[in-house]
């Protein structure tokens, strides 16, 4: 087996505190036991993206026998993640200058027929994939002005649009809301989303299962301290609840979840 560079994790300095999976898109990392472990060798390039962002400096980098990085494989993870990550992970390749894996990559997509987009524009020309956090604010009626000022703290906020690592996301406190939940609850800013990351969806109209994917990277690589799904009385909109649940089972983390229901004339009713 030949040696190539490849990241040593230090167990003893690693907390599992997990900084360092955002910057590993290539899906080598992951936070298990409490710690963070190289699950393969084929998907670390051994450019140390990761060490910069270890806040107990337990990586580096050493040269030892390692199984050959395997771009296509790391494509397969990366294609799942959305075009931002794919963007992030191209522009990681160029800023290394490691070209044949770029051409690798670039091929790779050609086949799969996956396009990107002009940066900050959707294939519609829309801007808004480009990820924006705003200043936090405090939300609610403003007695000087008599006026409510909104409680949103980031864009995007579909869920489909939303990357898994987004880094308004870590150390939220997350709610994922039904499409109509805001139009028929009027203190929706005040009484719902003050404080709180905001994901919104349909579970009637779009891909449930790109949904249950998403969220579930979501729930693996970011602090998330709780979820609450807001939706409206209706059947259809009760599909979200069990992925929600499955989606924090399969992160194996302890997230608290919380359910509220909104009816037809904009009442809480759970």
């Amino acid at each position: 087996m030949p040696k190539r560079k490849i990241i040593e994790i230090d167990e003893r300095k690693c907390n599992g505190c997990g900084e360092c999976i955002p910057s590993c898109p290539e899906g080598a990392l992951q936070i298990i036991d409490g710690k963070a472990r190289l699950i393969s060798d084929l998907f670390c390039d051994g450019l140390g993206a990761c060490i910069g962002h270890c806040p107990q400096a337990a990586i580096k980098t050493e040269e030892r026998e390692a199984q050959p990085y395997d771009e296509r494989k790391v494509m397969g993870n990366i294609v799942k993640q959305g075009q931002n990550v794919i963007r992030a992970h191209l522009e990681h390749l160029k800023s290394h200058g490691e070209k044949g894996y770029l051409a690798i990559a670039l091929d790779y997509l050609k086949e799969k027929g996956i396009t990107l987009p002009q940066e900050g524009k959707l294939p519609c020309g829309c801007p808004g994939t480009q990820v924006r956090a705003f200043a936090k604010k405090e939300g609610g009626i403003k007695e000087d002005a008599g006026r409510i000022e909104s409680s949103l703290t980031h864009w995007p906020v579909q869920l489909k649009l939303v990357p898994a690592f987004a880094p308004f996301l870590n150390d939220t406190d997350l709610l994922v809301a039904a499409d109509c939940v805001p139009f028929a609850y009027a203190d929706f800013h005040r009484k719902l989303l003050k404080g709180k990351v905001l994901l919104v969806g349909c579970p009637k109209l779009d891909d449930v299962s790109l949904y249950a994917e998403k969220l579930k990277q979501i729930f693996l690589n970011q602090d998330i301290r709780s979820v609450t799904y807001a939706h409206m009385e209706v059947p259809c909109c009760f599909g979200l609840i069990s992925v929600i649940k499955e989606a924090v089972s399969s992160s194996g983390k302890d997230i608290p979840f919380k359910e509220v229901t909104v009816s037809l004339q904009g009442e809480i009713l759970k």
